[in-house]
C-alpha cells in the first residue's frame, strides 16, 4: 500500500501498520504527496522492524543481476538488494522519488532512478533479470497493465517478486469494499480490495512459486491480510 509506489501505513504509535497520505499536490500528471513522503520512513519504522524488513530480506536478498523496482518509494528495498549488480528504481511520485534519489546515492549497488510509470515501462523487452513490486500493486491505476509490462521486460529465465496487502475474505472483503472509495483518497490511491493473487493467475504470463499469505496487521485493518510470492515467465 503506498503511493504503498506503496505501501504500509502508520496505524499507531504502538501498532506497525500502513501508511496514509491525506495531503497532496499535482505535479505535471503524476500527485506528489509531500507530507506523505516526509513521514512515509517514520511511519513505516516499526513495521520494518518487526517484519517488513525481514520479509524484504527474504524475497529480495538472493535477486541478481538487472532488478527493476517498481513503485520504489523511498528506497526501502535497496539495502536488500545486495546481491544485485544493477538496479533501476521506479518512482512516479516526485516528493517520494527525491527521497529515493538520496537513499539512491548512498547505496553500494548501483542504482538509477526512473520517473516511469508502472504500466508504460521505457524499457526494452526482456531486458532486465528480475522485477520488483513491493506495496505497490494496490495503488498503481490498473494492476493488470503493470504486470503485464513487466512480464514483457523481464527476460525468459526472470524472477518476479511480489510483497503486497490484498483482500481479504468475508467480513473482511466486505469492509475492505465498502471503505475503498474513502481509503483511496486518503491512502494516496490505495486499493485494499484488490486481489492480487487471482490478477496475477488471470494474466496467465507466469508460472507462481512459493506463495505465503500471512497476517501481521489486526485482522480489521483495511491493509490486511499480505501475500508474498515469487513468479516465472510462463514461455
Amino acid at each position: 500500500m503506498r503511493a504503498y509506489g506503496a505501501d504500509m501505513r502508520a496505524q499507531s504509535e504502538d501498532t506497525p501498520g500502513v501508511a496514509t497520505a491525506p495531503f497532496a499536490t499535482s505535479v505535471g500528471s503524476v500527485r506528489s504527496h509531500r507530507v506523505f513522503a516526509t513521514c512515509y520512513d517514520r511511519m513505516n519504522a516499526a513495521a520494518e522492524r518487526t517484519f517488513l524488513g525481514r520479509r524484504r530480506a527474504a524475497l529480495l536478498g538472493g535477486l541478481t543481476g538487472t532488478v527493476l523496482d517498481v513503485g520504489a518509494g523511498t528506497g526501502a528495498n535497496l539495502p536488500h538488494l545486495r546481491s544485485a549488480e544493477r538496479v533501476v528504481a521506479v518512482e512516479p511520485d516526485p516528493a517520494m522519488r527525491q527521497r529515493l534519489e538520496r537513499r539512491a546515492a548512498e547505496s553500494t549497488i548501483s542504482v538509477e532512478v526512473s520517473a516511469a510509470s508502472a504500466d508504460a515501462l521505457p524499457f526494452d523487452d526482456a531486458s532486465v533479470d528480475a522485477v520488483v513490486f513491493t506495496l505497490v500493486l494496490c495503488t498503481v491505476g490498473d494492476p493488470n497493465a503493470a504486470l503485464a509490462e513487466a512480464r514483457r521486460v523481464l527476460r525468459d529465465d526472470g524472477t518476479l517478486a511480489v510483497l503486497e496487502h490484498v483482500r481479504g475474505t468475508g467480513r473482511l472483503a466486505r469492509f475492505q469494499d465498502a471503505i475503498t472509495p474513502v481509503w483511496k483518497v486518503v491512502g494516496a490511491g490505495c486499493h485494499p480490495n484488490r486481489d492480487t493473487l487471482t490478477t496475477l493467475r488471470g494474466l496467465g504470463d507466469f508460472a507462481i512459486h512459493d506463495v505465503d499469505e500471512f497476517r501481521e496487521l489486526p485482522r480489521w485493518f483495511p491493509a490486511s491480510p499480505m501475500l508474498q510470492l515469487t513468479a516465472r515467465p510462463t514461455r
